[in-house]
């Protein structure tokens, strides 16, 4: 068990009063509608836009990268209260971490900004389904309008379909979803071997305590936007990673 130290705490406390709403508590996992034509987002001369990469070394549906390089990969389910999402990404970059966003398409309609926010920051940007419902459940037709249609939001907003496919609501793709994901234009699949269960509201110190217990070389963590919990649980976990000599990396970075 880590134990997280005074300053730590103080921090975790400021972090999650801010951010402490009810709405933002249920927003990280919440079905948004969709504005028909968001205004595109004008990326800045430092902003990447990556297209997703066939790694062979790896299987098509993801969960760590490499265990023999001192790098992790932190990665963020993509929704809910736009100030925890920038408050999440200015706590990476202040201890030099990078970060994957896999976001949802309706997120992306409401707040097109953030799109240019994570790439200007040097994080990947990748796609979690239009509405993040339980795609494994859909018919053919429907998994590939929620695959499509989020693919769709970040192409017109950076330029790329984005770096990654993540499910929504599954750890796992169903073999149906993963050939749907491929045809659309994803190699591989990004699932996980690290669940922080921040989704369910836990506490911060119980966050700390299940990432920092679980996560090594080459771990693949998965998190969510939206959560006062991860934010107040981020500086900690990031302290503690320096401290381990383990590198917040970009999922690329980390299969590269």
């Amino acid at each position: 068990m880590v134990r997280v130290t005074t300053t730590n705490r103080r921090t975790a406390l400021r972090a999650g009063a801010a951010f402490a709403t009810a709405g933002a508590l249920a927003a990280g996992c919440a079905t948004h509608g969709a504005v028909a034509h968001p205004a595109p987002v004008t990326r800045s001369s430092g902003s990447r836009a990556p297209t997703p990469r066939h790694y062979p070394a790896h299987p098509t549906q993801v969960t760590h990268g490499p265990r023999t390089r001192p790098h992790v990969a932190l990665t963020f389910h993509g929704g809910g209260d736009p100030a925890t999402a920038r408050a999440l990404l200015t706590e990476a970059e202040r201890h030099n971490g990078r970060v994957t966003v896999l976001a949802v398409g309706t997120w992306l309609d409401e707040h097109p900004d953030l799109a240019r926010r994570i790439l200007d920051g040097g994080h990947d940007l990748g796609n979690h389904t239009l509405r993040h419902l339980d795609i494994n459940a859909m018919s053919e037709s429907e998994a590939r309008e929620e695959i499509t249609g989020c693919a769709q939001r970040l192409k017109r907003l950076t330029g790329s379909i984005g770096t990654w496919f993540r499910p929504s609501r599954a750890p796992r793709a169903s073999s149906l979803v993963e050939q749907l994901a491929h045809s659309v234009g994803y190699p591989h699949v990004l699932s996980y071997d690290v669940d922080s269960l921040d989704f369910t509201s836990p506490g911060a110190a119980a966050i700390t305590r299940k990432v920092l217990g679980e996560i090594r070389d080459g771990s693949v963590v998965s998190l969510h936007f939206g959560y006062a919990d991860t934010v107040a649980a981020l500086p900690a976990v990031l302290e503690e990673l320096d401290r381990r000599g383990l590198r917040a990396v970009t999922t690329t970075e980390l299969l590269s």
